[in-house]
């Protein structure tokens, strides 16, 4: 099936009717904590993520603070995230670069935020979307990648080939709110082993409800 914008056109309008409050499930509160919830995000849940960064960010409030901070120390202090090791050496090599290079400040263009280590295009989409109100393009994780396939919106899978895709269908002021709307739905409705069509506010348009 290939990619119509028929679809997107309905499905938008009903997301936002059954997620009116959609937005991320990260807790963050200035641009910095949300770059680093998100790095941490990876091969997580946002849950555990969210309960780490309590007492995280109660102890690092600057990109100094993470810059400075001994390997040892910051790798127990997201050791419950998983891959705690390769977390902490991204947290530190993108806080040196802010420091060195911003200011101290997380920049507010794409370039510059995937420049920094442990930031790519989905990383710096979450940022821009949410912290700078830039809709640069579409934050697609395991649930927008399912979700838009059963939906028809693309037949790839590769995360990139997916956000080109969603980026023609959907116009470019829901970008942001989208992978939202994508990511509830996946996790309350569209569950990856067992999707509850009879109940969802897109089965009369979704080409996989009747499968």
């Amino acid at each position: 099936m290939k990619p119509s914008a028929a679809p997107a056109r309905e499905v938008i309008p009903r997301l936002k009717a059954e997620y009116p409050d959609a937005r991320t499930e990260l807790d963050w509160s200035n641009p910095l904590e949300l770059l680093v919830a998100t790095i941490l995000s990876a091969q997580t849940t946002d849950v555990q993520v969210n309960r780490v960064t309590e007492d995280l960010f109660a102890k690092y409030h600057k990109a100094e603070d993470y810059a400075v901070a001994a390997p040892d120390a910051l790798e127990e202090d997201i050791r419950p995230t998983g891959f705690y090791r390769n977390k902490a050496r991204s947290l530190r090599g993108m806080a040196r670069a802010l420091v060195e290079e911003h200011g101290g400040e997380v920049p507010r263009t794409m370039p510059d935020l995937v420049a920094l280590p442990g930031v790519g295009r989905k990383t710096a989409n979450v940022v821009l979307g949410n912290a700078f109100g830039t809709n640069e393009g579409i934050v697609v994780d395991t649930h927008v990648r399912r979700v838009s396939n059963r939906l028809g919106l693309t037949e790839n899978q590769d995360p990139v080939k997916i956000e080109q895709d969603l980026m023609r269908l959907v116009p470019e002021e829901d970008w942001t709110i989208f992978s939202h709307l994508l990511i509830l739905h996946g996790r309350r409705t569209c569950q990856a082993r067992k999707p509850d069509c009879p109940n969802c506010v897109l089965n009369h348009v979704c080409p996989s409800a009747n499968l």
